[in-house]
């Protein structure tokens, strides 16, 4: 079977309403692309606000459902698209998560998921503002594929897209919001980025799945010289090739055509999942083996 996947990749401004017209616009021209999952970058409604620790922000978060999710599920019905949308969730006050909302193509709001892994880096202050997902990793079966949903910080560790794709995703989406401290780039920016893009696209092999990262573009300053978010969103294989990568600087609507029936073949001929040793892996759930 062969399906279009949509990655809207946008620049985002203080103006939080003009992004989300701006990212059902980009979404409309991925439908009418062909695409039959449409994917958002990470919190794509308001520049990325963790550069500092700063309690005015927590007033960007927004209950599910609440006003974006009922604008993408309005436009996945219009078009007969899935929609994987990441927010800002006030799920009450003092507990709030980076979610991804997953609608199906009727309108459906098929659930979520809440970012398991939250970072706290220099510009990267997530922890201040998302309590750890309480979901576990999941897969969801929409009309068009089972499609499993993972956010930013998610894709550096291999644990997160095993336990998804063993759950049958055939597609694993990473809603992203990664970028250059502008005063490092030109020493380490591109060792950053292939780190960044080789890490996915072992996960794509070592799971026989596509992997679809959409990143944001633009140079935010929220905080000291801020992010220059660096774009190139791109589709890998079931074998971890570049099937379509993105731009550094543009805004974009990357829409690419995946067939499906490569999961089921490379999963056959390169049997990783009938391999795995699973009586030999307990010691994977502690923090360090002595």
């Amino acid at each position: 079977m062969n399906l279009k996947v949509g990655l809207l990749q946008t620049s985002c401004s203080a103006d939080t309403e003009a992004n989300l017209k701006k990212t059902l616009a980009a979404a409309g021209r991925a439908a009418e692309q062909g695409a039959r999952i449409i994917c958002t970058q990470e919190l794509f409604r308001s520049q990325y606000f963790c550069q500092s620790e700063d309690h005015k922000y927590f007033a960007l978060a927004e209950p599910i459902p609440g006003p974006t999710t009922e604008a993408f599920q309005e436009l996945a019905k219009k078009y007969e698209t899935v929609i994987v949308a990441s927010l800002f969730e006030k799920r009450a006050a003092g507990v709030y998560h980076n979610t991804a909302v997953v609608i199906d193509a009727d309108g459906a709001l098929l659930g979520r998921y809440r970012k398991m892994h939250i970072p706290d880096d220099p510009l990267y202050y997530e922890k201040f503002y998302f309590t750890p997902g309480d979901l576990g990793f999941q897969a969801w079966r929409t009309r068009y594929a089972c499609i499993g949903v993972l956010v930013c910080w998610d894709q550096w560790y291999p644990e997160a897209a095993r336990l998804t794709a063993l759950q049958g995703a055939e597609i694993l989406f990473y809603p992203t919001a990664i970028g250059w401290h502008p005063a490092e780039k030109a020493e380490q920016g591109q060792r950053q980025h292939d780190a960044w893009e080789t890490i996915q696209r072992s996960h794509a092999i070592a799971n026989g799945c596509y992997v679809a990262a959409p990143n944001r573009v633009g140079h935010e300053k929220l905080s000291g010289e801020g992010i220059e978010f660096w774009g190139q969103s791109f589709v890998a294989g079931t074998s971890g090739e570049i099937l379509a990568r993105a731009s550094t600087a543009n805004e974009e609507v990357l829409v690419v055509s995946l067939d499906l029936g490569q999961v089921e073949l490379t999963r056959t001929h390169w049997p990783f999942l009938r391999d795995r040793r699973i009586d030999a892996y307990g010691e994977l759930t502690k923090r360090l083996i002595d």
